[in-house]
């Protein structure tokens, strides 16, 4: 048992004074308010954020893509990049580089990560012995830094709407049914030694998974949580009405069961129907505002989403810039640009409003977020109020993380800061050679 106090504490009732949370066996066992002081003292305590989406191997080509290489370049040509430096990326340099994003993450802020993992098979793209092999070593990272994970393999099949062939660059994401059955049942048996670890799946989109193999993929995952991207681009709504006659979102919520165990990742281009539609489906949006601005794919339709019920989620996706504060920030300042108004999503502090509707996120990876009895205790402590850490901080505020009742961050820095970065860099210097 353990004891952590609070000069002030956002639990599920709202801000509370002098906190004094018990900690055992990695949950939340009491709670005790307008207390004296005891136990590991601290200033402003807040729920971990989660993470609804991260491709935990593209942290490597993060910085190294900001070049223009065409006279159109977009999402489709990063992607070509991304592509060439997946290739080669093999089971102990995808774990080195997932344990540098989740410490990053957990120094961010973020104590969950759900991870849309696709990079699944050997360079040549056949399986490995362990269908799991590359999902394992993901969740090899998430023990080795503490982060929580809700693991969601990826069901890849095809390069475009039709079930077009896969392309060369694809070959290491591709399944069929059965194979993908022989990752899932692989991928539960890894995730079986963490301590509260999820697995979801993930059909990648509507252009790599036909109607048919959604169809197959939907009760695969019972109880559990379903994410898709969806609508990123203004090329994939094109092509999608092109073979359907509908738009992304449009068609998915005509054809699936969208319901509270989905996440429909991006959802940047809707319609004002597709937005009412969408809200009221129970589903989470998952919305990557950092990775969304600098592939260029345009700004997600919040401030009607929110009015007419809707939820959301952020998550890091790309990598390129792990902050939990600054893709709250984007995510807002994006809103503020397209209306030209301030605070557009704020209910009264604004800060405080997009953090607490972001731990609604918390319902894609399958838990449930927030400071109360029973719940893990994944814990940000802050040195100043969440308006201040939103917009006001060039400096992270964020003091210390407990994830599952263990610290691990202290003084802003994972505790194993030094050994993940000098394994980084030691790949680094592998990769430029």
């Amino acid at each position: 048992m353990s004891s952590l106090w609070f000069e002030k504490a956002l639990l599920k009732s709202g801000w509370q004074s002098n906190v004094l949370l018990t900690i055992g066996n990695g949950r939340i066992t009491s709670i005790e308010t307008n207390t004296m002081p005891q136990g590991e003292r601290h200033a402003i305590g807040v729920p971990g954020m989660p993470n609804l989406h991260s491709h935990a191997f593209q942290r490597v080509i993060a910085g190294l893509t900001e070049r223009r290489t065409s006279e159109q370049d977009s999402f489709w040509s990063w992607r070509e990049q991304m592509y060439k430096f997946q290739a080669r990326i093999g089971p102990d340099e995808l774990q080195t580089i997932a344990a540098l994003a989740y410490m990053e993450m957990l120094e961010g802020g973020f104590t969950r990560v759900g991870e849309f993992h696709y990079l699944h098979h050997d360079f040549d793209g056949r399986p490995f012995a362990d269908p799991a092999e590359m999902g394992g070593r993901i969740l090899a990272a998430a023990e080795a830094t503490g982060i929580g994970l809700t693991l969601l393999p990826v069901f890849y099949a095809h390069s475009g709407f039709g079930g077009l062939p896969p392309t060369p660059g694809q070959v290491r994401f591709i399944h069929d049914l059965d194979g993908f059955q022989r990752l899932l049942d692989a991928s539960h048996g890894h995730a079986a030694r963490l301590d509260d670890a999820v697995v979801g799946i993930a059909p990648h989109s509507l252009r790599a998974v036909t109607p048919e193999e959604l169809t197959a993929l939907i009760p695969l995952a019972p109880r559990a949580p379903i994410h898709i991207h969806i609508a990123e681009q203004v090329k994939e709504v094109e092509d999608c009405l092109a073979h359907t006659g509908q738009r992304p979102v449009e068609w998915l919520l005509d054809h699936a069961p969208v319901n509270d165990q989905w996440c429909l990742v991006h959802a940047t281009h809707m319609t004002p129907e597709e937005t009412t539609c969408l809200a009221k489906s129970g589903a989470i949006a998952g919305l990557c505002p950092i990775t969304e601005a600098n592939l260029g794919d345009g700004v997600f339709p919040a401030r009607d989403y929110l009015k007419q019920g809707g939820r959301f989620g952020i998550g890091s996706d790309s990598n390129v810039l792990i902050s939990a504060a600054e893709e709250l920030r984007l995510l807002e300042y994006g809103q503020r640009l397209i209306h030209c108004e301030r605070n557009v999503l704020a209910n009264s502090s604004c800060g405080e409003s997009l953090y607490i509707r972001a731990l609604d996120g918390a319902q894609a990876l399958g838990v449930q977020s927030g400071i109360a009895i029973g719940q893990p205790a994944d814990i940000v402590s802050l040195e100043c109020d969440l308006d201040s850490f939103v917009f006001a901080s060039a400096r992270s505020p964020i003091d210390c993380v407990w994830r599952f009742g263990r610290k691990q961050v202290e003084g802003g820095r994972h505790i194993k800061r030094a050994a993940v970065l000098a394994d980084y860099r030691k790949l680094m210097q592998r990769l430029a050679s």
